[in-house]
């Protein structure tokens, strides 16, 4: 039985990230403390989600309304299991981040590193009101607060080509979120009388019977595109030109905040917003599986052709947040659950991907998959984290992402949709082939004549440290399958 509970400890993680960047800013000239800051508030806003985890198990659900501005439109939160899902992801890696963080600027000697702080800690205050909200305008300024302010992250080398991805970045998320994600929201308003999500199950939504049909389609593709950080085909440009940032801000895109945000976003939607008789009813479901298999495929056969290891790790992010969308769209049980516990899942490998692709870059200033023959034996550590997690995006157990791929694939089959089950399969096959021909070059083949790799070692151990535990906590998941199941599983009424 769920229970409502009104209670302002909500508003704690939100603050602790919100003081947290300014304190950062104002400690610019004390490197050590202004790095402890990170490492404290990331700790203390973990601390206080995992807090409330007990209660939303038992079914308790948090609200909290901060203040309303029209009858029907209020900056309100709320605190579900899915809501904790990406919460706890995002506060947790960022903890590991910033270690991670300390030994990329700090090895690399990179500028305006309290900018750099200061805009990530500010990114995971987007991510958690994101998270926390209980409604669709309070999405809409958190979502907003993301992309602002990880724009100065995507610009950071302050280069010809930094400046022209952050550009890209800001028109393509800007941009469908005025064009698109504004009217959805203005066209719910108008249809539904209010802005609030119906929480405690994913049956009933907020739109009503007699509402419009071709306006309730218009208004969900609207929300479809709008959010365009889950880069769902053709709006994912953004994400690969993205890449001319820092390594640990790719991480960040990738897997902590902002591709979390949109498909986080996208899965509240349907679930919350529309509901499952909804979608049913007017096929919105089916529409939108397909159009997810499309960007599945496509998006890991283009990641086939990329030689440079950021630009193949951003394709097949593209292809994997699919896997979220996919899920979700289906609408039968354990695909949901699947598609929802990737979310976790996808974000502790694809992290652990970025992070050695950074270690290696430090180590050996090599961007190039053509140019890694050998660098395994060199540095065991890195890519062996490397490989764990590749095993994860490919689907292998006992890594995590065998499992949500599994509940996917056993969800799609109950609801009768074989074609999705054999694009799922094909995914499988072509992440084989652009992870595996990495693995294979990193461990098993012999250096290029008169490259000599004897002077690369390991990267430092504040970088190699944090990628050794995102992959174990891949494992880790793997092993333990129910981990994040629990938290939608009172969603799902099953």
């Amino acid at each position: 039985m769920t229970e409502f509970v009104s209670s302002s400890y909500v508003l704690l993680p939100l603050a602790i990230t919100l003081v947290a960047p300014f304190i950062i800013l104002m400690l610019k000239n004390h490197i050590t403390l202004r790095e402890m800051v990170s490492f404290i508030a990331g700790a203390a806003t973990f601390i206080s989600i995992l807090y409330m985890v007990p209660s939303v198990l038992d079914g308790t659900i948090y609200t909290f309304t901060l203040f309303t501005l029209l009858p029907g439109i209020t900056v309100s939160f709320a605190v579900d299991g899915l809501s904790l899902i990406f919460a706890l992801l995002a506060s947790f890696l960022w903890i590991i981040a910033t270690s991670y963080n300390i030994g990329y600027m700090r090895s690399l000697k990179e500028h305006a590193q309290t900018r750099y702080y200061f805009c990530f800690a500010v990114a995971i205050f987007g991510a958690v009101g994101v998270a926390f909200s209980a409604n669709i305008f309070t999405l809409y300024l958190f979502y907003e607060i993301i992309t602002i302010f990880t724009s100065p992250l995507v610009a950071h080398h302050q280069d010809e080509d930094a400046y022209s991805g952050a550009r890209k970045y800001v028109v393509y998320l800007m941009g469908t979120a005025k064009l698109f994600l504004l009217p959805a929201m203005i066209m719910t308003y108008v249809l539904c009388g209010t802005l609030d999500f119906h929480l405690g199950d994913m049956v009933q939504g907020i739109f009503p019977e007699d509402a419009p049909t071709h306006w309730v389609v218009l208004t969900y593709f609207l929300f479809l595109f709008g959010l365009a950080k889950a880069a769902i085909m053709p709006l994912h440009n953004w994400l690969p030109s993205a890449m001319v940032a820092p390594t640990p801000v790719s991480g960040l895109l990738h897997a902590v905040a902002v591709v979390k945000a949109g498909v986080f976003s996208i899965s509240r939607v349907i679930l919350s917003g529309f509901g499952v008789e909804t979608m049913e009813a007017l096929h919105l479901g089916i529409i939108t599986a397909y159009l997810a298999a499309f960007t599945i495929i496509v998006a890991s056969i283009i990641a086939l052709t990329k030689d440079d290891l950021k630009a193949r790790l951003a394709y097949s992010t593209v292809s994997q947040l699919s896997y979220v969308i996919l899920g979700v769209a289906l609408l039968a049980p354990l695909a949901v659950a699947g598609g929802n516990m990737h979310i976790a899942h996808h974000g502790f490998s694809k992290i652990t991907l970025f992070f050695a692709a950074g270690a290696i870059y430090v180590a050996t200033h090599q961007k190039k998959i053509s140019k890694m023959s050998g660098l395994g034996r060199k540095m065991p550590w890195t890519f062996g984290a490397f490989s764990v997690a590749a095993l994860s995006m490919i689907g292998v157990p006992p890594v995590a992402g065998f499992i949500s791929k599994w509940y996917m694939i056993t969800g799609a089959m109950d609801a009768g949709y074989i074609i999705f089950v054999f694009a799922l399969m094909a995914s499988t096959i072509l992440n084989t082939a652009y992870f595996g021909q990495i693995i294979y070059k990193a461990f098993f083949e012999a250096p290029a004549p008169g490259v000599n790799i004897e002077k690369y070692r390991e990267a430092p151990l504040s970088m190699v440290v944090p990628i050794c535990i995102t992959a174990a906590i891949s494992v880790y998941l793997g092993l333990n399958p129910t981990g994040f199941y629990q938290f939608i599983e009172l969603l799902m009424g099953v």
